[in-house]
């Protein structure tokens, strides 16, 4: 083993600057045995690295190969398997676990101990070992454990000589050698020669090392003599040397004892610089002047300069209040002193501002209810911006009140909101009051005529009050409402209006012009709301300080619970309060004017109901002015009361409308028409030619024209089926007549009006109206020359059925004697008188409010010599030669028609 080990050092590790202490020949556990050598080394230059190599012999088998190397630092653990009985088995845990067998237990158990002497001096991460016998890990000693890794070659030298027995000669040596063996040259042949020959040369040099020795004993005297003085001289220094050490040792004492009371001086300095910091800070953020607590105890909250006193002592009491204390200053009297002065002043001051704030909402609602009688007989709301502007003055106050006291800020937000609850309920109540008999009268005034009946304007409003509910909903019956309309002598017609009495319109008292005087009552109401409930949104966002803070808890979100013995409702616990509370300031502020106005939207629905029940086109106007509030509002804050409220109205106001149109589209399904007189002109063609006049005057340039264009959709289409419907059941009018003149009646309407939604309907309305009048004109035009006409129609029967054209005349029924009786039956004279009758048939027939007589009368002269040309083609194909020609000419036709025209 020893000559591999020394075959390895030469030709493996010492061409790498290693060094190899420890070998160890292995085979992996349960494979098949392929012997190779486990070497452990370090390095000879510094720093040193200790390494475990695996060394092979190649597959030639005459030289060994290094190959693969840990480096030991990355050895986890050694595993020797067992302590107590002999095992050559061993595990090193370096990334993964290697498993070895050795040949010997004796070179495994050298191996491991000298890992563990090179993991004990080199490695600051002490490897794990398992299963190792305590006498292998035996302890350095104690010289080797004092002298660090990074020390000397010598000494690291030596701890190898300790870890192996070899040591190899450095170059002087090997170069002495050599040269002794030159001069010997059996050197090499006969060591024994070589050797006894070296041992002679030593014994003659151990010789006369002696023999000088001995002959220097004179020098070793004089020189002993001269160390012996040295030493004394040497004690002489120490002596010296120790008194100055003392000396020395007394100076540095005392400099210690001067280094010591600096120090002190100077940590004192320091501290008092800190308590003076300290102080000045309590002092500058912790003093309340004396101007301010007295504004704060008794200043003067009427006045102006009382107020801006009591804002900038409350400023500065928060900031007393809110100021941060460094660690250890709440320990201090001085500064609980404070904060408990601070406390008991908040507290007054929340006190006096909350029960004078209370006091001014007492008087600035008697101030209101003063003048709310001088709003009563105007349609005008009274304005509040004198109490907002005064209470305005008190917005910094309350700001602070809400950072300091928030049980008081949200007692006084909910005192607020309960008085202007009732304040504004009383006015708005009195206003839609004024309203509805503004509204109701509307009808009185357009047609005088009616008798007015005396009575107080308090029993008109009981009147108008049974109109509205809680719910907003129309509860009276049609006689309730009918004692808010004049009864005159004069028949009137029904509250509703209807497509089919509109066209008595200049006989009615619910004409254009009051339809208009609606329209600017039911605008003056919005435009009265509107500001209102602007300026009080915007009051409670500046006054209540709603704005700055993105979550509050609003004080009005506690719902009301009942008490068990049913008396007034009281507040929830806070814990409810709590649960119940909003998420942000809009909430709040929607919520607060949901509760001060919350009458206002009953009270528009109820005045929408009595205006849809007074006439139901009221709804067109209505829903136009409430379309148009809504977008202005959703402009200003989509989010706000008034947006939500008026989009809440608008919903019902589209209901009434849709409700109309849906009313008008029954009544045109139940009309009914007199057996005994003609059709002409149906009512609700009229109706609708008079909506649609009043629509387009109301919806023009209106955000909601969209829902008229479906409305007339829905009427266009009604009208036209409708026509058809009393076209088919007229008995006393021809069929023809009806859709003839109806459909032209709406063709001219729409003609006029030029409504782009109704093209389509415009041109099916001419359609229907031409073919209609052509078909009245040709059946009308049968009856005049009957036989004429019954004979060419067999004619062209024959005709049709194969007959060649001239080879009718062969046939008996139409042969040339047959044409000459019957053209001899209708002589001019004859034609004329059929022609005669037949204009009075028409006349008869037709209604004079569409004056069409004049167009048919026309249409039937072009048909008639139409006909008359058809007549004689027939004639010359079918009956050529013959000479046969018709009684009269087209000249005569034309003077026929022009002289029975001219006569009636």
């Amino acid at each position: 083993m020893t000559a591999i080990k020394h075959a390895l050092q030469r030709d493996i590790f010492t061409p790498n600057d290693e060094r190899l202490l420890s070998i160890v020949n292995v085979c992996k556990a349960g494979k098949k045995k392929k012997n190779c050598f486990l070497c452990a080394t370090v390095t000879t230059e510094r720093p040193v690295q200790v390494k475990v190599v695996k060394v092979k012999k190649s597959d030639k088998g005459d030289f060994y190969k290094r190959q693969m190397a840990w480096e030991l630092r990355d050895l986890a653990e050694v595993d020797a398997k067992d302590a107590s009985k002999e095992n050559p088995e061993f595990d090193l845990h370096f990334e993964k676990v290697y498993r070895w067998v050795a040949s010997s237990t004796a070179e495994k158990n050298s191996f491991i101990s000298c890992i563990w002497k090179l993991n004990q001096r080199y490695l600051r991460k002490k490897v794990e070992f398992v299963n190792v016998s305590s006498q292998l890990l035996e302890e350095l000693p104690k010289a080797e454990e004092s002298v660090p890794s990074g020390e000397s070659q010598s000494v690291a030298g030596g701890d190898e000589d300790a870890l192996d027995d070899y040591q190899e000669l450095n170059a002087r040596e090997e170069q002495d050698i050599e040269s002794m063996m030159e001069v010997c040259e059996y050197a090499i042949s006969n060591a024994e020669a070589f050797a006894e020959k070296l041992s002679r040369e030593l014994q003659v040099l151990d010789g006369a090392n002696i023999q000088s020795i001995m002959a220097s004993e004179k020098q070793v005297n004089i020189l002993m003599q001269l160390l012996d003085e040295a030493l004394a001289e040497v004690d002489t220094i120490e002596g010296k040397l120790s008194s100055y050490e003392e000396m020395l040792q007394s100076v540095k004492e005392q400099m210690d004892q001067i280094s010591q009371s600096n120090r002190l001086i100077q940590i004192s300095n320091t501290n008092n610089g800190k308590l003076l910091d300290e102080i000045q800070f309590l002092v500058n953020y912790m003093d309340l002047s004396k101007g301010h607590i007295r504004a704060l105890q008794d200043g003067d909250l009427s006045s102006p300069k009382g107020i801006e006193a009591c804002i900038n002592a409350s400023e500065a009491l928060l900031q007393c209040m809110n100021v941060a204390l460094r660690p250890g200053h709440d320990k201090l009297m001085a500064v609980k002193q404070q904060q408990h002065l601070f406390s008991e002043l908040r507290d007054t001051f929340a006190r006096r501002l909350t029960n004078h704030l209370n006091n001014v909402f007492v008087h600035q609602g008697h101030d209101q209810s003063s003048t709310l009688s001088q709003h009563t007989a105007e349609l005008t709301l009274p304005k509040h911006s004198p109490l907002h502007r005064d209470l305005l003055r008190y917005a910094k106050l309350m700001e602070w009140l809400k950072n300091t006291h928030r049980e008081k800020y949200e007692g006084l937000s909910r005192t607020y909101v309960d008085y202007m609850t009732r304040l504004y309920e009383r006015e708005i109540k009195d206003f839609f009051e004024v309203a509805k008999i503004k509204m109701a009268g509307t009808t009185k005034e357009a047609k005088g005529k009616f008798a007015t009946l005396p009575r107080k304007e308090s029993a008109l409003k009981q009147e108008t009050e049974s109109l509205h509910g809680s719910s907003g909903k129309l509860t009276g019956s049609t006689s309730s409402l009918n004692k808010l309309t004049v009864q005159g002598s004069n028949s009137r017609r029904s509250q509703s209006s209807s497509l089919l009495d509109m066209g008595n319109m200049s006989a009615s008292d619910l004409d254009v012009a009051d339809r208009t005087k609606f329209d600017k009552i039911f605008e003056q109401v919005l435009s009265e709301l509107e500001p209102l409930c602007l300026a009080e949104q915007d009051f409670i966002s500046k006054f209540f300080k709603l704005q700055q803070h993105p979550t509050i808890t609003p004080p009005l979100a506690q719902p009301e619970m009942e008490d068990s013995d049913g008396g007034v409702p009281s507040r929830m616990p806070p814990q409810a309060e709590h649960r119940h509370s909003m998420s942000s300031e809009k909430d709040m502020v929607r919520l607060m004017m949901n509760k001060i106005f919350q009458s206002i939207e009953t009270e528009l629905n109820s005045l929408i109901a009595l205006g849809d029940k007074i006439d139901s086109f009221h709804s067109l106007y209505m829903l136009v002015k409430m379309s148009h509030h809504v977008w202005t509002a959703e402009n200003v804050d989509p989010a706000s009361y008034l947006s939500t409220t008026l989009g809440n109205v608008l919903v019902i106001v589209k209901r009434n409308f849709d409700k109309c149109i849906s009313g008008q589209i029954k009544q045109m399904e139940e009309v009914k028409i007199s057996k005994k007189s003609k059709v002409g002109i149906l009512p609700f063609v009229t109706g609708f030619e008079e909506f649609a006049e009043l629509a387009e005057t109301i919806f023009r340039n209106a955000e909601r024209r969209g829902d008229l264009d479906k409305a007339y959709v829905k009427l266009i289409r009604a009208v036209f089926m409708n026509v058809e419907k009393v076209a088919n059941e007229s008995q006393k009018t021809p069929r023809d007549v009806v859709m003839m003149e109806n459909f032209h009646h709406i063709f001219s309407t729409l003609s006029r009006l030029k409504i782009s939604c109704l093209e389509a309907e415009r041109r099916e309305a001419k359609h229907k109206y031409t073919d209609h009048l052509q078909s009245y004109v040709i059946n009308s035009l049968g009856q005049p020359l009957e036989k004429l006409n019954h004979f060419f129609e067999g004619v062209e029967a024959r005709v049709a059925q194969g007959v060649r054209e001239e080879e009718v005349s062969y046939q008996l029924a139409f042969n040339k004697q047959e044409l000459r009786k019957v053209i001899k039956e209708y002589p001019g004279k004859e034609v004329k008188k059929g022609l005669d009758n037949l204009y009075k048939k028409v006349d008869k027939h037709l209604c004079e409010e569409e004056s069409l007589l004049q167009v048919v009368w026309h249409s039937m002269q072009d048909e008639f010599i139409r006909q008359y040309k058809h007549f004689e083609g027939l004639i010359g194909r079918c009956y050529p030669g013959s000479g046969i020609t018709m009684e009269f000419t087209i000249q005569d036709m034309l003077e026929y028609f022009s002289s029975i025209a001219q006569s009636h």
